[in-house]
């Protein structure tokens, strides 16, 4: 399996990290939509949110928590994860997006 995710999580592949523990990295999205977007994933692979636990999902929430007090994100902050291809998934790698410092409209655009 070549996934692009899993090589950054092992270092194979270059990036900036923010953010690194036992479970979780984090690292700026090369595309951001935000002046703060941040990709948080599992160092282990999962293909999507349904193929994980929820013991999996804690550490990765307890890392956004660090990361958004690191990050200022105080005044608010979205947390998003896109699951499936319906759901705009581009990468099957779970990841959880974390989008802050502008104000953030509903509907996304």
């Amino acid at each position: 399996m070549d996934c692009l995710f899993c090589n950054i999580a092992s270092g194979k592949i270059g990036a900036e990290l923010l953010h690194e523990d036992p479970h979780t990295v984090a690292f700026k999205d090369i595309q951001p939509q935000a002046p703060v977007h941040i990709l948080v994933i599992p160092k282990k692979h999962y293909p999507n949110i349904l193929e994980t636990d929820s013991q999996e999902i804690k550490h990765i929430f307890d890392a956004i928590k660090k990361i958004a007090k690191e990050q200022n994100l105080d005044d608010g902050f979205r947390v998003v994860n896109n699951c499936g291809e319906l759901g705009g998934q581009t990468i099957n790698h779970l990841h959880f997006h974390i989008l802050g410092k502008r104000q953030l409209k509903w509907p996304p655009g």
